[in-house]
């Protein structure tokens, strides 16, 4: 058996009161001595205005129709009441509810061009309903009228609110995916840029060994077969994240770990050309994911600046070392500067500037100058949590 939670329990007392009291608006009609119809045909269009539930709904029946329909009703019955010089026909709690409800549909649920004629009609509809029991409207209404002011102001108030929150929360959702989005865009060109930078880089190694050493051309295509097939495997990855929105496309991001550096490093050795690293045992798995994941990109970033500016480095070496709480990443090179990449492949300057960024964003601090000697290093310490 299941149980019903407190707020199925309050929405089913909500609806019970609302049926009672409207049922009580039609039983002091016929005490009056005044026809049965009008006034239930009013409570009828307004129950079903609030009452229909949202997954039974018809499309038609949207949230305009829903608070203007019984609202013009009240109008008319008031109107009719009014012309035909009648007193004394009585308003009860339902039709009031019944209006309150359809004011707070009207200002949080209607379409903006919508909301504030729907909220009117149905705040005119409420203010005016004393004039159909009172014998001299202009003097004996005015407590009513503002009683009626008061709880429309206080309903419009709320339901205003809650809509501002709906807003909010909405754009902080668009905000949220959009950078998201970004930020996975700038992870795809992050690995394709490494990925391709390699394959042009050993494609030129390749054209000289062709003619020089043929018989040592294995390792280079190798090298740019697997270069190739990562950079289509994070493509295929990223695109198939950008296309799904459930809540798993998060953790297929094409992001990096610490075992990920480890696979960077070694696959960036070419002939002619070392790359080593270093790893601190006290550097262990259990890093946050943020920095671990920043961790990869600084490593990937400097490999590709190594390639890009400094193709003539015969040895790249990384460091993972733990000082304190603090982790620090280190990628150096002893090349001079020498490169034979097209112009286009220089990239445009901003993948240092997008570390600097992600680094400081963690906490973290990103230095990148030459070495003493010949050479580059790129240095990044971060705070490494409670790992």
């Amino acid at each position: 058996m299941r149980s019903t939670s407190p707020r199925g329990c309050l929405r089913g007392f909500a609806v019970g009161f609302l049926v009672a009291a409207s049922a009580y608006d039609v039983v002091i009609h016929v005490g009056f001595g005044h026809s049965l119809w009008p006034p239930t045909a009013v409570l009828l269009a307004g129950l079903a205005a609030v009452l229909w539930p949202a997954d039974r709904r018809p499309r038609w029946l949207t949230p305009q129709l829903r608070t203007a329909v019984p609202a013009a009703a009240s109008l008319l019955f008031t109107t009719g009441v009014l012309l035909a010089g009648r007193t004394e026909v009585p308003f009860g709690p339902g039709e009031v509810l019944i209006l309150l409800s359809l004011l707070f549909i009207a200002v949080r649920h209607c379409p903006s061009p919508w909301a504030l004629p729907c909220g009117v009609l149905d705040a005119v509809a409420l203010l005016l309903l004393p004039v159909r029991y009172l014998r001299s409207p202009l003097e004996d209404a005015l407590p009513s009228v503002v009683i009626g002011l008061v709880l429309a102001g206080l309903v419009a108030g709320l339901a205003g609110y809650l809509r501002s929150l709906d807003y909010r929360r909405t754009v902080a959702v668009v905000d949220t995916r959009r950078a998201e989005r970004v930020a996975i865009a700038a992870d795809l060109h992050d690995f394709v840029a490494h990925h391709v930078t390699g394959i042009l880089v050993q494609t030129q190694m390749a054209r000289m060994m062709a003619t020089r050493q043929p018989q040592d051309l294995d390792p280079v295509l190798a090298g740019i077969e697997r270069a190739a097939t990562e950079a289509l495997a994070s493509m295929r990855r990223t695109v198939g994240v950008l296309r799904d929105t459930g809540p798993e496309a998060a953790d297929r991001r094409p992001v990096g770990d610490l075992a990920g550096i480890a696979d960077l490093v070694y696959g960036f050795a070419s002939p002619g050309q070392k790359s080593v690293l270093h790893r601190d045992p006290a550097v262990s798995e259990d890093l946050p994911h943020e920095v671990q994941a920043a961790a990869f990109r600084v490593v990937q970033e400097a490999l590709t600046n190594v390639r890009r500016h400094a193709a003539d480095a015969t040895e790249v070496t990384v460091r993972l070392a733990r000082t304190g709480d603090r982790l620090e990443v280190t990628v150096a090179d002893d090349g001079h500067g020498g490169t034979q990449l097209p112009e286009a492949a220089h990239g445009g300057g901003f993948g240092l500037v997008g570390l600097t960024e992600r680094v400081t964003a963690l906490g973290g601090d990103l230095r990148a100058g030459p070495r003493a000697g010949a050479g580059w290093q790129v240095t990044a310490t971060f705070p490494a949590g409670g790992g």
